[in-house]
């Protein structure tokens, strides 16, 4: 029999944008709640996110901005880009859920969000939107609202990975998201966050959940949760045991989650008696390599062309960055392309690759060089030599690719063709002569945003058995859940929307006593 050290009515696990939605639903609704975060920090992968957006559709910050965009369309687009994939009412919830998320959380006046126009990433689906008014964003929070929280949220990236001093003027983007929430949590009593906590096991009882085991400053404590569990912890990207046992490609060392994303949460509800599935999905990208021997999570290329061992274009590099890592993987897969892939570029912009959005900055050059992962030449052949390819295919690559630039048009692989493409080139095709010496090259690897695999819920967010039947007590969302996207990436907001809403679901669940 348990000693319970503790009890609340719902206990939550993890606080990325997901955890402190819980957290925050709960304490709202008058339920005492207690939130266990297993770092030192509060946020997870959110914090992380430069945008910390949302794919809500024609919510209120939309319609504010005067969208006309409706659910059937938004929905008949969801639909066409996922397929079957995952239960249809699944993604229905998704796709109606977040504009009341949205109605909900503006009625605090620490929850402010706004647009952020970013377009759909099947620009040829139907219904796609093209202008990005599906996409929202938190309004930026001075840190000097919220002193306290500076040195307790996590991120951005540059501080874990670069030891780079937390920002001190703005909180922005999934940090301004997270610290929001923590305001606005700390209003009520009925609210603890606990930090340096992780969950060990889930207690349960006669088939219910009743409650969890946690460890904290080495040791243990029961939690009772007398209305249930949400399971809001992340993936398990961070984990190459698991990657592996489950098929995810890629490594852990190369991912944009925190180090602590191992998986606990996921073992706990398989415990418990969860089903999973899409266990071997993750949120792809593109990695630009550092020295430091990680591939990082990049976009926004204003130039360049990606290359493979035999010195030949293979992808579009301006795609939606989960197709195109999609794409790359693919390739390695069949063997047609091999790690590292060759960003190839001219002189234009100098030394330094085409890349402004590395989310993991640039260290100095010369790092670079001397660890193997920049080279440059006077000539594309003398190029091709330093980085192991045929020289008269790249030379033969970059000539055919010069010749589609002035035509505006990519006939091998319809870069610029859709919107999302030309979103970092003023609209424009995003098409840039490779002809200005001394002729440069960076390695890129494989990267991602976390996994999307996890445990099967229903539309309430509970946690179902492999009879498919809920398992009472258990909730989960976000990378913690099997994603309702399945093996796509709809759009930008999509992780975070996801884990948010389902999170306030499991809660809204609860409290009306299901």
């Amino acid at each position: 029999m348990v000693q319970w050290n503790e009890t609340c009515d719902v206990l939550v696990v993890g606080s990325g944008g997901g955890g402190v939605t819980g957290a925050y639903t709960a304490a709202r609704e008058g339920l005492d709640v207690i939130l266990v975060e297993a770092t030192d920090k509060f946020g997870g992968t959110t914090a992380y996110s430069g945008g910390g957006g949302v794919w809500f559709p024609c919510n209120p910050v939309l319609k504010r901005a005067g969208t006309d965009d409706t659910i059937d369309d938004a929905l008949e687009y969801y639909h066409a880009v996922v397929g079957d994939r995952t239960p249809r009412e699944l993604q229905d919830a998704y796709v109606r859920g977040g504009a009341p998320l949205i109605e909900y959380l503006e009625q605090d006046e620490n929850l402010k969000f706004e647009m952020l126009p970013w377009p759909d990433y099947f620009g040829k689906a139907p219904k796609a939107r093209l202008d990005g008014q599906r996409h929202t964003m938190p309004s930026v929070l001075p840190v000097s609202e919220a002193p306290e929280l500076r040195e307790v949220v996590r991120g951005p990236l540059d501080t874990d990975r670069l030891g780079t001093p937390a920002p001190d003027d703005y909180f922005i983007g999934g940090r301004a998201l997270i610290a929001r929430f923590l305001k606005a949590i700390e209003k009520y009593p009925n609210a603890a966050l606990h930090r340096s906590t992780t969950l060990v096991e889930l207690v349960v009882e006669d088939g219910t959940v009743v409650g969890g085991i946690v460890e904290r400053d080495g040791e243990r404590i029961a939690i009772r949760a007398r209305k249930g569990v949400v399971l809001a912890a992340g993936g398990f990207e961070g984990n190459d045991e698991l990657r592996q046992k489950f098929g995810v490609p890629g490594e852990a060392r190369d991912t944009m989650g925190p180090w602590a994303n191992l998986g606990k949460a996921h073992e706990a509800g398989i415990a418990a008696g969860a089903d999973i599935d899409l266990m071997g999905e993750a949120w792809w990208s593109p990695g630009m390599t550092h020295p430091d021997g990680r591939s990082a999570f990049a976009l926004w290329f204003t130039g360049g062309i990606f290359v493979n061992q035999d010195g030949q274009r293979f992808v579009n590099e301006s795609a939606p960055y989960d197709r195109l890592g999609r794409e790359v993987i693919r390739q390695l897969e069949e063997g047609t392309a091999t790690l590292p892939y060759w960003m190839i570029y001219d002189n234009k912009e100098g030394e330094v690759p085409p890349v402004k959005a590395t989310n993991v900055s640039m260290v100095e050059t010369e790092k670079y060089q001397a660890a193997g992962l920049w080279h440059s030449a006077d000539t594309l052949e003398e190029l091709a030599e330093k980085i192991g390819v045929p020289a008269e295919n790249l030379a033969a690559t970059v000539a055919r690719f010069n010749e589609f630039v002035p035509k505006g048009v990519d006939e091998d692989f319809g870069r610029g063709d859709e919107a999302y493409d030309r979103a970092f080139s003023g609209g424009e095709p995003p098409l840039v002569t490779i002809d200005q010496g001394p002729f440069h090259a960076a390695a890129f690897g494989i990267s991602d945003l976390g996994t999307k695999g996890g445990l099967r819920t229903d539309t309430a967010a509970r946690v179902l058995d492999q009879s498919g039947n809920p398992i009472a007590g258990l909730y989960a969302a976000g990378n913690t859940m099997a994603a309702p996207s399945g093996t796509v990436y709809p759009g930008g907001g999509n992780p975070i929307g996801t884990s948010m809403l389902f999170s306030h679901l499991a809660v809204l669940d609860m409290a009306a006593g299901s």
